[in-house]
């Protein structure tokens, strides 16, 4: 059994977007927007004779939790929400703001779009794009009479049935992520598998994303089913290997069988606060299929490379058949001297 911990650790920060560094464009990004946001609303609201609610920023997604990883092709994303003080009753058409958003936004960039989602803000160059800004646009909790926050859904041509408000509180689920774990060492090993499972998921899958898990869902499915584990707990030794084959292991034994006659099988994952949404529900069954195959796949080779004596040979195995060129493999040299890597230790007997 070779020792790689090293290799994977080397491999998070190449694949980890720093919030210091690599993030400082999406930073400045971020700022202009809601400065740009902060001018110009007013003045769209007064446009239709309306007044403009008082409004807010908070940052969500994997920037606010730092589970974010370097895109293969430079298309950097932000999650923003934009929170209106206004009631579900307010604007009982949830996309009328965001219509209030798009206008305060266009031709701040060549592409503002709205999605189903959010407003998105793109950033290209030479026509590629580099970077882009999801704003979600939200109903405060503090205008609302069951005191919940409410995401705006829907697009310009979206029917009725369509435009909805639905409840939706990112806070909460930071909350749950970052708590956790209370042990550092534990909690940042718990992020690693996340940022692996999502690189994994990129290298993987269509370079357009078509078919492929949501990320929010890989993390979710690290919240309910990674445990850390240890080669020797009491110098904080970890074993990201054993962790992330572990988590895939649950994750395949989460799949069941819906259907014989064809034979189909899923997996399911609820959002573990409102609106507690099936994760995968979006997935058709063929995609459901190809994703329960490469996850076979990963496990597969994450066990050869764990059996195997030789280091290099083992990230070798992980570079080209699992994560990609950014997986690093240790020169010859510095694995002349090949021991076997530490028994295993786990948090739990079972997840």
């Amino acid at each position: 059994m070779a020792e790689i911990q090293k290799p994977f650790e080397q491999f998070n920060k190449t694949i980890c977007l720093g919030r210091f560094e690599e993030e400082q464009t999406l930073r400045d990004k971020r700022k202009i927007i809601q400065d740009k946001l902060r001018a110009n609303l007013p003045k769209v609201f007064e446009k239709y004779g309306e007044e403009c609610p008082a409004f807010w920023f908070r940052d969500q997604g994997s920037y606010e939790l730092g589970t974010g990883v370097v895109p293969l092709k430079g298309d950097y994303d932000l999650d923003q929400g934009l929170y209106f003080e206004v009631s579900t009753t307010d604007y009982p058409d949830p996309v009328v703001l965001k219509k209030r958003v798009h206008e305060a936004l266009d031709g701040h960039t060549k592409a503002v779009r709205i999605r189903r989602p959010c407003v998105t803000v793109f950033y290209q160059l030479n026509d590629e794009p580099i970077y882009h800004v999801d704003i979600a646009v939200y109903s405060s909790c503090v205008s609302n009479s069951d005191q919940k926050d409410y995401l705006a859904t829907g697009r310009e041509n979206s029917t009725t049935e369509f435009r909805l408000w639905i409840v939706s509180n990112p806070k909460r689920l930071a909350d749950l992520l970052i708590g956790k774990y209370k042990d550092a060492g534990e909690r940042a090993q718990f992020y690693r598998i996340i940022r692996y499972l999502k690189r994994w998921k990129d290298v993987q899958f269509d370079s357009n994303g078509y078919g492929a898990p949501r990320g929010i869902a890989l993390t979710i499915a690290a919240y309910s089913w990674f445990y850390p584990i240890y080669t020797d707990r009491f110098s904080q030794k970890f074993n990201d290997l054993a962790a992330l084959k572990a988590l895939v292991n649950n994750l395949l034994n989460n799949f069941s069988t819906i259907s014989w006659f064809p034979e189909i099988r899923r997996i399911k994952l609820p959002l573990p606060v409102e609106p507690n949404n099936d994760l995968f529900e979006k997935m058709t069954d063929k995609q459901m299929e190809a994703f329960e195959q490469k996850l076979k796949d990963l496990r597969d080779f994450l066990e050869k490379a764990e059996k195997d004596a030789d280091p290099v040979t083992a990230c070798e195995v992980l570079r080209d058949k699992s994560f990609g060129s950014d997986f690093p493999v240790p020169a010859k040299a510095q694995t002349a001297q090949r021991t076997a890597a530490p028994g295993i230790i786990g948090t739990h007997e079972s997840a």
